[in-house]
């Protein structure tokens, strides 16, 4: 049980970690201190959801309609290119930590982003109902819910050290030119990402 708790922490940890829109908010709205546990809470809780539905078989009949798969992929694209040109002007704005605070986004604004940025994104999908789903196959009773459990625990471990290490950076923010480096990557990041689901759909 160990060994399939442990495997399914590892597993979980590779795909989560791998720099995306979502890991790129939960960054940018903890250097800015703005309700930056409630963010890592909800993207944990989403992965959660995920996981535990593609242990229950769900990620198979998900992965063969063509139609939902198209219909993710675009309204993801379009969602990321919009949040991308927001994350744009703000790099065109001068700005530094404190001046910042002034324009934090509202419980409600941070609640809706992170939901969008979560499940408007296909690969979600892919890597925790599909292929965390999958992978779930090989193990059998107990062991499986064990294998999903690893999954959870290194989705919420690694986005509240996300969200609550961020904050070690605000020193760095006080410069505005820091702030501007931080809205283009996260505008690079959204872009790309919507580049390559309109491809791949």
């Amino acid at each position: 049980m160990f060994v399939s708790f442990i495997q399914g922490f590892g597993m979980g940890g590779g795909l989560i970690v791998a720099i995306g829109a979502q890991n790129a908010f939960v960054l940018s709205q903890g250097v800015r201190r703005c309700h930056y546990l409630i963010v890592p809470l909800i993207c944990s809780l989403c992965d959660a959801i995920l996981i535990a539905a593609g242990i229950a078989g769900i990620g198979t009949a998900v992965a063969a309609s063509p139609f939902l798969t198209r219909m993710a992929a675009w309204g993801g694209a379009v969602f990321l290119l919009w949040y991308g040109l927001e994350a744009f002007r703000s790099a065109l704005r001068s700005g530094s930590l404190e001046s910042d605070t002034g324009a934090l986004l509202s419980l409600r604004s941070v609640i809706l982003t992170t939901f969008a940025v979560t499940l408007l994104n296909p690969h979600v999908y892919l890597d925790t109902v599909v292929l965390l789903g999958s992978l779930s196959g090989q193990f059998s009773g107990t062991e499986r819910l064990f294998f999903g459990a690893g999954s959870m625990t290194a989705s919420v471990t690694w986005f509240f050290s996300l969200s609550i290490g961020a904050r070690i950076l605000a020193p760095l923010f006080r410069r505005p030119l820091s702030w501007r480096i931080l809205d283009g990557l996260v505008c690079a990041t959204m872009w790309t990402i919507a580049v390559f689901l309109i491809i791949e759909s």
